[in-house]
Order: structure tokens, then C-alpha cells, then sequence
């Protein structure tokens, strides 16, 4: 039986090759009493330590694995920073209860992609329903937005196969813990992601990548059973039928993967009498600077070195009475016109794989609470929403996005053009200066100015007046959550089961694609497969 060891925290110079983290990991495992003979040693996670910009150095964890039949020490490998690697191995049994019908998952974003895969690959065959249109022809429809400026409401950054995410750039870092993280990162490579989100530890994929790694995943899916119905939105739940813009569909159970910004699909769950609540979320602005600043502030003379890659960041501010943060932070990348709604504009991040824009950007983000809006549901998407209207209306109801110099944001003007760095919103010159903090309540706008100011003191030129923010971001989150028990069952009904992101569970690729999994297992518990059926 095979067995396998992580050693951990190995340090050497950032520019240090693969083998000599390798030939520490050696060492050590032979002082901690093991030949280090008997393993097979790979590189398992790769990190660098920029805190002090004159001492660059990269921190590796190396795996050794072994066939033979060793015994461990546990106290004598701890002493040595070597630990016994985590079963990312996912089990389950599967249930005897017989499904009426198949289960229909509705969104194929992270969170439907992975719970239609683990059904699909064990004898359930999945029907998914997707409002969007497929990776092909999602990219064809949304570079047709941003030439006629005319928004397909049910095809655009939002929605359509690989959800939001497709349009992003793709990073797999999550704060939850769970081992089926691992098994995310696992098959997200099989199916076509970069060999390097195996063993780096802030991994991404690139929104290139990410719409061939979709795609596969959607073949994969087919292949072993399941269906995939594109420009098939829900728009009703009537008990065990899913109606939908393409007729009705007999439905087992229902998982609703719907991501963060179903709000047509919310309004038909409240008239459904589900059991939805609002929570806390957050808006702000994307703000843009020279890829080639931040990476002189972050690595100093080392700056370009291709050891190091694209300098990013990730950055709070608890000062005030409300949280700043910065969120989805795209190295080389652009600002994307992420609106779903007509007369909305809605702002996010993307970066291809390679991030070699000109520009580096990221949403700087206040919170949002409960009390701003009369914690309703309806008051927290409203709160997004008069937000989104007023950016569309002022920068002229075309698409169009509301900017502004950072300098300009805090004296309280809307005068000066954006000349060192330009913003890169549908490809560039699709912007009007605008006051944001005109639009803005007065406490977003107080604490985005002292937020930012606030982050100089971590990165060199953050603050910088030239530096463009546009407006608004307003998805970083969901701002409700569909309630559900301890079965991942909506409350009251016991073959529904919301899901992911939209459903308020989770918040991003990887903890989506978990919570996914986790459904599909709930499901797998407690029904019989339908070919055993």
C-alpha cells in the first residue's frame, strides 16, 4: 500500500531550482530516521515570500512517496516538519431509495459542474439546465456586447457554461478546509488546467484556460450519462417538475446551482414561500494601476524576474467602522462588463494565463451590512441594483463605465482624463469621467477613500492619484442565502437541495466546486443509482 509524506517549510533563495528544495526534503527525511531511497520526491506546493523585498525567498513543501512497507514516527517526523499526507480520496455509499425521476442540477457554474460530474460518473445521469449559452458560443455573444453594446440578459459575463468564473481569472485559492479541495484541483488539471495548480499554492488558471477546461468537464459529463441543456432557463418549481423556458422536465431531486446574481430566479423562490434570508455582502469599485508598479513595489529590484511571476495582492483594512478589503485581484489583466440586467452596469476582474496586460486591477470593496438595506432580501438586491442604474445612467445608458482618477475621487471632482494609466473596461475607451462618490451612500465612499489611502503603507503607489477606478462592482458575493438542513435540503421540501455560491454557501472556484460535491454526495446517501434502477 502506498503511503506519503509531506516536508513542509523548506526555504531557499527565490530563484532556487526545483532540486535543491528537493535534495533539503532528502536530507531531512534521512535525519528524521527513513531512507530517503525508498521514496519517490516531487514538488507538492510552491510559494513565494515577498514581506521583506530585498530578501526574496521561496517556501516549498516537497511529497515522498512510498511503496515499501515503512513504519513512521510521528514525533520524529514532526521535528523535522514532516507530516503524513491527508486521503484526499472522496467516499461515500450510495443510498437504496428509489429516484422518480432523474435529478435535474440547474446552473453549470462551479458548484453544477462538479455536482453533475460526481452524479454523472456514478450512474445517475443528471439532466443540467443552463440559462446561458455554451463556452463557444458565450464568448462569441459576449465579444458581440462589447462591439454593439446591445446585453443578452440570459448570455453574458454571469451566465453561461463555467458561470462567472469562465470570465475571470480563475484563481483556486479558498480559505475553507476540506480535502475535496484537493480532489477540486485534482480533476480541474485533468480536465486541461496548468500542470502548476497542482503545487502552487496561490494557483490560477487563466480565463483561456478556464473555457477549455469547461468544456471538457461538460464532455465528461455526457459521456458518462448526464445531459447538458444550454439557453434553458428555470423559471418555476412546481413539487417534483422544474418548468423551464424550454418546457417542462420531470425532476427526482433539484439542485440549485444558481449563482450570485439569479435574481429573477430568487424572486420566483420567495413567491414559492422558500426560506430565504439576507446577509451581509459588499460593494465598491475596481481600481487599476501599472502591472509594472505593483510589481516594483512588491519585489523592488527584482521586479520582472521571471522566478517570481505577476506581482498580486491581497489586502483589509479594520480601522474604521466598516471592513476594506480588496477582492479578486487580476495581475496583467482587464475590467469586464459584467452586467445581467438591462440599464445596468456591473464591474469585475479577468486575466489570462499568462497576465501580460499592461494593467493590474482589483475590486477595493466596503461591507455591506443587514441594517443598510432593512435586512429583506428584496432590500439587498435592491441596494445593488439602484447602484448598477446609476453607473449605466451616468456615463451616458450605453454600457459605458463611470470612471475616475483616484486623486480626482478624493478632492471630490470629475475632472481630470486618465493619460499614464487607461482604464481597460470592454477593451479600452468605452468610459466618462464621473464623480463615483456622487453616486456612492456617503459611508461607502468615506471608507473606500480611507481604505485605499490606508493600503499606501502596504504597497508603494496604491494610493497613487492617477490610479482609475471604475464603478460599481456590487456581485462579490450573493447577498441572501437559501436556507437548507442538515440533509443540504431547502427547508420544507425534500427534493430540492440549494447549492454553491448563489445559494450563499460559498464564495469563489474551489469552495463552490466543494459545496457542489457535497451535494451530489447528499443525493448519492440517500438515492439509489438510476441504473440500478
Amino acid at each position: 500500500m502506498s503511503k506519503k509524506i509531506i516536508i513542509s517549510n523548506i526555504k531557499k533563495p527565490f530563484d532556487a531550482d526545483d532540486r535543491e528544495f528537493i535534495a533539503e526534503a532528502k536530507l531531512r527525511v534521512k535525519r528524521a530516521g527513513l531512507d530517503s531511497r525508498d521514496f519517490d520526491f516531487r514538488i507538492y506546493k510552491k510559494a513565494i515570500d515577498a514581506r521583506h523585498r530585498d530578501n526574496i525567498m521561496g517556501v516549498c513543501s516537497v511529497s515522498a512517496q512510498t511503496t515499501s512497507n515503512i513504519s513512521f514516527s510521528s514525533d520524529r517526523l514532526k521535528k523535522y516538519s514532516i507530516s503524513e499526507a491527508a486521503d484526499d480520496d472522496i467516499d461515500f455509499v450510495c443510498g437504496k431509495e428509489k429516484l422518480p425521476a432523474r435529478p435535474v442540477v440547474v446552473g453549470f457554474g462551479p458548484a453544477g459542474i462538479f455536482c453533475a460530474l460526481l452524479l454523472a460518473e456514478n450512474g445517475y445521469a443528471p439532466i443540467v439546465i443552463e440559462r446561458g449559452a455554451s463556452v463557444e458560443d458565450r464568448v462569441r455573444l459576449v465579444d458581440e456586447f462589447y462591439r454593439n453594446k446591445v446585453l443578452d440578459a440570459n448570455t453574458n459575463i454571469q451566465f453561461g457554461a463555467g458561470g462567472a468564473g469562465t470570465f475571470s481569472d480563475g484563481k483556486l485559492v479558498t480559505r475553507i478546509s476540506d480535502k475535496k479541495c484537493s480532489y477540486v484541483i485534482k480533476r480541474l488539471h485533468e480536465f486541461g488546467a496548468p500542470d502548476e495548480i497542482m503545487y502552487r499554492a496561490k494557483p490560477h488558471i487563466g480565463t483561456d484556460n478556464l473555457r477549455v477546461v469547461v468544456q471538457n468537464a461538460a464532455n465528461r459529463i455526457k459521456e458518462c450519462g448526464g445531459e447538458i441543456r444550454y439557453n434553458t432557463r428555470l423559471d418555476d418549481i412546481k413539487g417534483y417538475t422544474a418548468k423551464t423556458s424550454d418546457g417542462e422536465i420531470n425532476c427526482g431531486v433539484i439542485v440549485l446551482a444558481l449563482g450570485h446574481s439569479a435574481r429573477d430566479t430568487y424572486k420566483m423562490l420567495m413567491e414559492r414561500d422558500f426560506n430565504l434570508e439576507a446577509k451581509p455582502f459588499s460593494v465598491g469599485v475596481r481600481i487599476e494601476h501599472l502591472q509594472s508598479d505593483i510589481d516594483k513595489a512588491l519585489f523592488g529590484k527584482y521586479a520582472g524576474h521571471s522566478a517570481l511571476g505577476k506581482g498580486e495582492y491581497s489586502l483589509s483594512d479594520t480601522t474604521g467602522e466598516r471592513g476594506v478589503y480588496t477582492f479578486c485581484m487580476c495581475p496583467g489583466g482587464e475590467v469586464v462588463a459584467a452586467a445581467s440586467e438591462q440599464g445596468g452596469v456591473v464591474v469585475n476582474g479577468m486575466s489570462r494565463y499568462a497576465r501580460d496586460g499592461k494593467n493590474a486591477n482589483s475590486a477595493v470593496a466596503v461591507s455591506i451590512n443587514k441594517e443598510d438595506y432593512g435586512s429583506s432580501v428584496e432590500g439587498a438586491i435592491e441596494f445593488q441594483r439602484r447602484l448598477e442604474r446609476a453607473a449605466f445612467e451616468a456615463a451616458g445608458a450605453d454600457y459605458s463605465v463611470p470612471v475616475q482618477t483616484f486623486g480626482d475621487f478624493i478632492d471630490g471632482k470629475a475632472l481630470t482624463e486618465p493619460h499614464r494609466i487607461m482604464p481597460t473596461y470592454m477593451g479600452g475607451g468605452n468610459f466618462k469621467i464621473v464623480d463615483l462618490g456622487s453616486l456612492l451612500p456617503r459611508f461607502v465612499t468615506s471608507s473606500l477613500k480611507r481604505g485605499i489611502t490606508g493600503f499606501e503603507r502596504k504597497i508603494e503607489g496604491f494610493s497613487a492619484r492617477d490610479a482609475v477606478l471604475s464603478g460599481f462592482e456590487t456581485r462579490t458575493s450573493a447577498p441572501l442565502r437559501i436556507l437548507r438542513d442538515e440533509n443540504m435540503c431547502a427547508i420544507g421540501r425534500t427534493n430540492v437541495y440549494p447549492c454553491g455560491e448563489g445559494a450563499g454557501y460559498a464564495g469563489g472556484i474551489t469552495s463552490a466546486a466543494v459545496d457542489g460535491i457535497r451535494v451530489a454526495l447528499a443525493i448519492m446517501s440517500k438515492y439509489a443509482p438510476m441504473n440500478d434502477i
